[in-house]
């Protein structure tokens, strides 16, 4: 079993090896020879490589290729949050570099330590042998490292000046909304209703606030290969924040498609949370509010944020696509997706007693 398997660069993402290999050896004059760079096959945002020196193996985070909303890639707020967890939380990967000059590598970057284990994508293992018990120990596991998160203390790990918690809630919908409206193409609908009952409904300051991952889910927590229930790192921090955790929760549910859902959304799926055994979102969030002591009686309309965001998310990534500004073919139906999830939203709002 393939720990993290990677790919050869993709067309329109490669690195210039010559420049890379000059650049690293000054930020590591202890490298060796010459490197091979391969591509972590994983992630539609920002990009990821596999640096391999005879000597040493490092990893090199960067933004896409093409434009950008503006501070949707931040590799500074990755690397920040990741240095300051450093010794308070575990499971993160350890920082080696960072820099905004762009002259070096054509963008800003930063270097981390490789970390060996496995990334979950559609199925699990067969060598685990899971049954319906395990998995269902193994979404404990992974949750429990998202309420970990949450009830950590922040200003223990310097992170009380991250951002404000203050309007976090009404940043996140009103900033979606205007994303959402940026990249609009004109095969996909608006959904103006989705947007202004998110808006009349954001919930007030009394809700909770904590640290946020802001794209928690299956396939960015790496676990150990011979022990699957050992959370090794948690991955992909460039959506942190502090803030509500509630919308946190809801980023993470809006991936977690069940075998009960309708066929347009479980096209969408990455994981394998629909597995026998696996637990149903209603059962995680009673988990989660049984272990945070979180009120979660306004759920709808964290679940339908959720679900919005994740629309958007696929929209950009269409819009770029549409654009000619990345080469991805797995960006081709994403439009399609977030159709599918607005239609989605609008099914909640209808049912919703809010």
């Amino acid at each position: 079993m393939e720990s993290n398997p990677t790919i050869a660069m993709r067309k329109g993402e490669e690195l210039d090896l010559i420049k890379l290999d000059e650049v690293l050896k000054k930020i590591i004059p202890s490298l060796s020879g010459y490197p091979s760079v391969t591509q972590y096959a994983s992630g539609a945002s920002n990009l990821t490589y596999l640096i391999s020196y005879p000597n040493r193996e490092l990893v090199l985070r960067r933004p896409p290729f093409g434009k950008k909303a503006i501070s949707a890639h931040s590799m500074s707020r990755e690397y920040r949050v990741l240095t300051g967890l450093n010794g308070v939380y575990k499971s993160i990967p350890t920082m080696i570099f960072y820099t905004d000059d762009e002259s070096l590598l054509g963008s800003e970057f930063y270097l981390m330590e490789k970390v060996e284990g496995v990334l979950i994508k559609k199925d699990f293992p067969r060598i685990w042998n899971f049954n319906d018990a395990k998995r269902y120990k193994f979404c404990q596991v992974i949750f429990d490292k998202l309420i970990e998160l949450h009830l950590l203390d922040y200003s223990a790990a310097g992170l009380n000046k991250f951002g404000n918690p203050e309007g976090y809630a009404e940043r996140q919908i009103l900033g979606w909304n205007r994303r959402y409206l940026a990249s609009l193409t004109g095969d996909v609908p608006d959904f103006k209703d989705v947007r202004a009952w998110l808006e009349a409904r954001i919930p007030g300051e009394t809700s909770p606030k904590s640290l946020v991952h802001g794209d928690f889910r299956i396939d960015n927590v790496m676990v150990d290969k011979d022990d699957p229930f050992n959370v090794v790192a948690v991955l992909d921090w460039e959506m942190a924040a502090l803030g509500d955790p509630l919308m946190d929760l809801a980023n993470s549910l809006a991936y977690w498609f069940q075998n009960d859902d309708p066929n347009e959304l479980r096209a969408m799926k990455n994981q394998p949370s629909d597995a026998h055994g696996m637990m149903r979102r209603g059962e995680i969030l009673e988990y989660y509010s049984n272990k945070t002591g979180f009120e979660t009686k306004h759920w709808d309309f964290y679940e339908v944020y959720g679900y919005f965001r994740l629309a958007v998310i696929s929209q950009q990534l269409y819009y770029r696509f549409v654009n000619k500004q990345t080469r991805d073919p797995r960006f081709a139906k994403y439009g399609e997706g977030a159709a599918n999830l607005g239609r989605h939203c609008q099914n909640l709002i209808n049912r919703s007693s809010l």
